[in-house]
């Protein structure tokens, strides 16, 4: 437990040094065409869906706060529009982050528990939360299960995926365009963060990666959290992982082995390379055993 908590921490307090680090001046924005009028912005922290079109322009998350100029630079090489409307997959920084910076300009869109983490309404069984965001960051529009922005001519679903990533993610599906922005609940060729301590679930997030799927066409366009653009193939292929690597682990609690037993087994070979990103193997390992032996309240 002593571990786990460590290791979050440790998380959490590299979102808020990439934040406040000077090297964000040297960050550039790269944008893509995912699909139409959809585009994909990457910078530093989660990659940003864009809508532009006669409406105007919407975004999906908005990363950290210092790079809000270098994000409206880009979007004015996308289009003139003003930019109306930003919806958060989650409360995380390196989503929110630009909150603030872009209230003035758009209405901010989350799920429920969104508002209330960020806002510090939301208060952790033990520990300590985070410190509240000003008002002016917080979303003026929720919603418990879903919501659709009818917006440059298409229907935009932000859809609640319960206990997975956070206990506050959305997926957005942009049904014209058959573009679906993941957040966090996908990690493209890459171990995910799994914030447990804020209702997170491995069970949960690999049941809601498989429901996405079980709704997508097969010829979808996937924005992920973090990492390249993706297709549906990309995200069975995670799906995949979720379900062989937390089965393994599974399989071998079960068996009454330790976790520094299984940390010393580690994974299936075929998912060596899935552990050079930010989570490393071990840390995924004991992110699986704390989820399945001894779930955070909820």
């Amino acid at each position: 437990m002593k571990h786990y908590l460590l290791f979050v921490l440790s998380f959490v307090v590299c979102l808020a040094v990439a934040q406040a680090q000077n090297d964000l001046s040297k960050v550039e924005i790269k944008s893509t065409q995912v699909a139409g009028n959809i585009y994909m912005l990457e910078g530093a922290g989660g990659n940003i869906g864009v809508s532009v079109g006669t409406d105007g322009i919407l975004i999906v998350d908005d990363q950290f706060a210092p790079l809000a100029d270098k994000i409206r630079a880009a979007l004015r090489k996308l289009g003139e529009g003003k930019l109306r409307y930003i919806l958060n997959t989650h409360y995380h920084g390196d989503h929110t982050g630009g909150n603030k910076a872009f209230s003035a300009e758009g209405t901010i869109v989350a799920h429920d528990n969104v508002r209330k983490r960020l806002s510090g309404e939301w208060k952790p069984a033990s520990g300590n939360a985070a410190p509240p965001s000003p008002p002016e960051a917080l979303p003026v529009i929720t919603f418990d299960s879903s919501l659709s922005v009818f917006f440059n001519g298409e229907e935009i679903r932000a859809m609640h995926v319960p206990h997975g990533h956070t206990d506050g993610d959305s997926v957005i599906y942009f049904t014209k365009a058959n573009v679906v922005h993941m957040g966090d609940q996908f990690f493209n060729g890459m171990f995910p963060f799994v914030d447990l301590a804020s209702g997170g679930d491995v069970e949960g997030y690999e049941h809601n990666v498989a429901a996405v799927l079980g709704k997508i066409p097969a010829d979808a366009r996937i924005i992920p959290g973090h990492g390249p653009l993706a297709n549906v193939e990309d995200l069975k292929k995670f799906h995949q992982m979720l379900v062989e690597t937390i089965g393994s682990v599974r399989e071998r609690i079960k068996a009454g082995k330790t976790l520094d037993q299984i940390k010393a087994e580690g994974l299936p070979e075929k998912w060596n390379s899935w552990g050079q990103g930010f989570i490393k193997t071990p840390a995924w390992i004991e992110t699986i055993h704390k989820s399945l032996s001894n779930k955070s309240p909820r």
